[in-house]
């Protein structure tokens, strides 16, 4: 199957890059159902938070299923070229109750033969203002569990490649970049052709241009939206992507005294500079951080005392280095893109 999305010379003049929280959220938990050859490391980490939260089963799971069409109110088009969470969360409530039932439609006519919508949906369906309030709130529940912790490194992969793509823009033009943005899509004399597409990318009633948006969950393939009024939306992986996950320092995790005074080879040369200003067990727990972890887990790798760590941390967060993201009873630290540039090897980007 072949998709075709037709260009003027105004739609490409208006098409455009776009980092959207949302797309994350969809893509990320559609693959959450499969087993992620790119994010296995990140996975493994998650699916136990979620499924403790009970979210393997909520709104999400009933609104974007594993395969196919998922419900288009989820995506809403991004205004601005690095859209907040909250900011798409309050479109996602602004929703008209029409645009919500003609979803649940499109899902009802993709649910297998026998299959009824679940409670949820019918919810959806018959008291949409209502239940939308649910559905931001799971989604505001997911994020803090899944992305949150992540967040600094993934949106840094999604700006990289919003950065590069427009450079070749600018140096090569739209046509060029078009071409090379999947090995689906291909441009073809002002058109953009999708092969191997179930989902429709149409000019039908909708805004002009094309917004193109990165994600670094959307591998192995494209995903669209075609909704009056806004453009068309192509969501495609992000360069990059297959090295999300890898370790940002070369450095071990060491061993310390149990007192709180890292005694062992927990930094490397790479990260000597940032003892010396920092000392050492702070300089060692940014290098665990690089997964993000509580304080309990914090203490046992490195063997300090939890009210150490504890202090410790609370002097990184003041800091900013790094982010506290609750998860359950717990609390997850994760290290923050300041963090990650302070230490990367001399002449690096982290």
């Amino acid at each position: 199957m072949e998709s075709e999305l037709t260009f003027s010379t105004a739609d490409l003049a208006q098409t455009r890059f776009r980092v959207s929280p949302m797309w994350e959220v969809v893509t990320s938990f559609r693959l959450l159902a499969d087993d992620p050859p790119l994010h296995r490391r990140w996975a493994a980490q998650v699916r136990p938070r979620l499924a403790r939260a009970g979210l393997d089963s909520g709104w999400l799971a009933a609104l974007i299923p594993g395969t196919g069409y998922l419900a288009d109110f989820l995506t809403p088009t991004p205004v601005t070229p690095f859209p907040t969470l909250a900011a798409e969360l309050d479109a996602i409530r602004r929703t008209p109750p029409e645009r919500v039932r003609e979803d649940l439609a499109t899902l009802d006519t993709k649910r297998s033969a026998g299959r009824t919508p679940s409670a949820r949906l019918r919810l959806l369906h018959d008291a949409p203002e209502a239940a939308l309030e649910k559905v931001v709130a799971e989604i505001e529940c997911y994020w803090e569990l899944a992305l949150a912790p992540y967040w600094a490194r993934i949106r840094r992969l999604l700006e990289a490649d919003v950065f590069h793509r427009a450079r070749q823009v600018a140096e090569h033009g739209s046509a060029r970049v078009l071409g090379e943005l999947h090995e689906t899509v291909r441009w073809d004399d002002g058109t953009l052709r999708l092969v191997r597409r179930h989902c429709a990318l149409t000019r039908d009633q909708t805004g002009s241009g094309l917004l193109l948006i990165p994600s670094a969950f959307a591998w192995p393939r494209v995903l669209t939206r075609s909704v009056p009024p806004g453009p068309p939306q192509l969501a495609y992986p992000a360069r990059g992507s297959g090295n999300l996950w890898e370790p940002r320092t070369g450095t071990g995790t060491g061993t310390g005294t149990g007192t709180g005074a890292s005694t062992g080879t927990g930094t490397g040369t790479g990260t000597e500079a940032v003892a010396a200003v920092i000392g050492r067990s702070r300089t060692l727990l940014l290098t665990e951080l690089d997964t993000p972890a509580s304080t309990t887990q914090l203490a046992a790798h490195c063997g300090m005392s939890a009210a150490g760590v504890s202090q410790h941390l609370t002097a990184l967060r003041n800091a900013g280095l790094v982010t506290a993201h609750r998860s359950g009873r717990s609390v997850l630290y994760a290290r923050t893109s300041v963090a990650d540039a302070l230490l990367a090897p001399s002449g690096e980007l982290a």
